[in-house]
């Protein structure tokens, strides 16, 4: 799919980005002088504490916010300048509180992520439902593809709605809190989903997990709107700013060769 994005040309980036909220005395911004690049390939974490604006800031780079400070970029382009149908093919979203109609089956639900590819009279191809039955099988949900939605559980329609996403077949790949719902062996099993998506396109996740964020090959630590720090996951730097916007209340430790994240009591 369309990755046309070069090795300097980052897939997504945003420059002074800031979103106001409210107004006169009551007015504050929920992200302020927002400066972020993120390259065409490699998944990144953005973390932080409640209210920090991470699902606010993957809004915005997915051009779902029409208000805002500064500029947000897609491939080099400016965001507002891409025709909405491009757009949807080159940038798929995962929110998160992800809806769609309870009265539809799995695999009509996934067949959604081919939308914007679809041809003048809409109708899928070969090669299409390829990609359906590829997404269900990543996320573990083909088993079970004709079955409503109504019919599942919180766990199983969080794969079904990633499974969307991810027949959208785009280079850029916005989740908001993927792990929603998931139990243990299913984090995991999206953790090496992402991974492995990651080698040929841009993953950006919000994560209220640290430890599976700490799996991630970046991080974007944000605290009141602000950027505190950013970089490599492994990067003691990272971890030091990270643990203070919580206040102290993570230790951020090497156990067997992997960075953890455990309560500080």
């Amino acid at each position: 799919m369309m990755r046309a994005t070069t090795a300097t040309t980052p897939a997504v980036s945003c420059r002074a980005l800031g979103v106001p909220l409210g107004e006169g005395a009551a007015r504050r911004e929920v992200l302020r002088g927002v400066d972020l690049e993120f390259a065409a390939t490699g998944w990144t974490a953005v973390v932080g504490p409640n209210g920090a604006g991470k699902s606010t800031l993957l809004r915005c780079l997915a051009g779902l916010l029409p208000t805002f400070t500064g500029e947000v970029r897609l491939q080099g382009r400016p965001i507002s300048d891409w025709p909405l149908r491009e757009r949807a093919r080159r940038l798929a979203w995962l929110a998160q509180q992800g809806e769609a109609s309870g009265e539809l089956t799995v695999r009509d639900v996934v067949h959604l992520g081919r939308l914007p590819h679809l041809g003048l009279l809409g109708r899928p191809n070969a090669h299409d439902e390829a990609i359906v039955q590829q997404a269900m099988a990543d996320t573990e949900c083909a088993d079970w593809q004709h079955r409503r939605l109504t019919e599942l559980s919180g766990g199983e329609r969080q794969r079904v709605l990633l499974a969307r996403a991810l027949a959208v077949d785009a280079p850029v790949l916005l989740l908001d809190e993927p792990t929603t719902h998931l139990d243990a062996p299913h984090q995991v099993a999206l953790v090496r989903l992402l991974k492995r998506r990651s080698r040929e396109d841009c993953v950006i996740s919000v994560l209220h997990d640290l430890p599976l964020a700490l799996a991630a090959d970046r991080l974007v630590v944000l605290a009141q709107g602000r950027v505190r720090a950013q970089g490599r996951s492994d990067d003691p730097a990272v971890h030091a700013e990270l643990e203070a916007v919580f206040g102290g209340a993570i230790r951020i430790l090497s156990v067997d060769g992997r960075w953890v994240a455990v309560p500080h009591l």
